[in-house]
């Protein structure tokens, strides 16, 4: 909010400067100076939490059809399991207390159908796909992972990721945004490394669960931080997966 003028009324003003009283001039103008810094520090305040700040909401795909040998892009789908979660994780996001402004998914099935159904809680945002999001799998310490790479696939996937990273992870310096991402586990992983600034190598020392949240503030000047990452607290145990490779049944136990 822009700090209006401080008016001193001309009566005021004449009487000091005629001299009878110099000590209040004084007083008058400390009081000023005290006002304009405090108006200062709390505009920095407010700016540094308010407008221009995005935050980006990456959401990993709901559990989804292993068995299913068809092309990610056709079959693959959520599991009613899957479902669950992204019913669960929908409903987190929808009790912020903010304004969600887009949601993008990658173009596979279990990202897209894991975005339509989180679409059903704000409806007035349009899914927006990119194949940037897409899962791949990026270079990694392990060489049992590497040896299951074609030549040249990590590093086509890092290219990818490096693509998708410069397009969301900006600044929006004229208002705040509250995006929501849903995706892929290594991509998630990946773009962590980058938000950290560590070695992208470390991606798969982290797991991370179907459904979880991870949580990623991107102030104006381009600095981030890392608000959450693979929450899924959300999720009752028996609906995690991806982190123990277990659950137990959906079903009410017997006496």
């Amino acid at each position: 909010m822009k700090e209006k003028p401080v008016k001193i009324s001309r009566a005021v003003g004449s009487g000091v400067i005629r001299g009878k009283q110099p000590v209040i001039l004084i007083l008058l103008i400390a009081a000023l100076v005290m006002m304009s810094g405090t108006a200062l520090v709390f505009g920095q305040k407010a700016n540094s939490g308010g407008d221009g700040v995005r935050t980006l909401y990456l959401i990993r795909h709901g559990q989804y059809n292993h068995e299913d040998k068809r092309d990610p892009d056709i079959g693959k789908a959520l599991v009613p399991l899957g479902i669950a979660q992204a019913r669960l994780v929908a409903a987190r996001l929808r009790s912020l207390p903010v304004e969600m402004s887009s949601l993008h998914s990658s173009t596979m099935t279990r990202a897209r159908e894991t975005a339509l159904v989180i679409g059903e809680q704000f409806p007035d945002l349009e899914l927006q796909q990119s194949r940037l999001l897409r899962e791949c799998t990026p270079a990694t310490w392990r060489e049992d992972i590497m040896n299951l790479l074609d030549e040249g696939e990590a590093e086509e996937c890092e290219e990818q990721l490096e693509k998708a990273f410069a397009e969301f992870f900006v600044p929006s310096p004229d208002e705040t945004r509250h995006d929501i991402i849903v995706c892929h586990g290594n991509v998630i992983r990946y773009f962590v490394t980058k938000v950290l600034h560590v070695d992208s190598h470390a991606w798969l020392t982290m797991a991370i669960g179907n459904c979880s949240l991870t949580v990623v503030r991107i102030k104006p000047d381009g600095a981030m931080k890392l608000l959450l990452y693979g929450d899924v607290g959300h999720l009752p145990p028996n609906m995690q997966t991806g982190l123990y490779n277990k659950t137990g049944p959906l079903v009410v136990p017997e006496h």
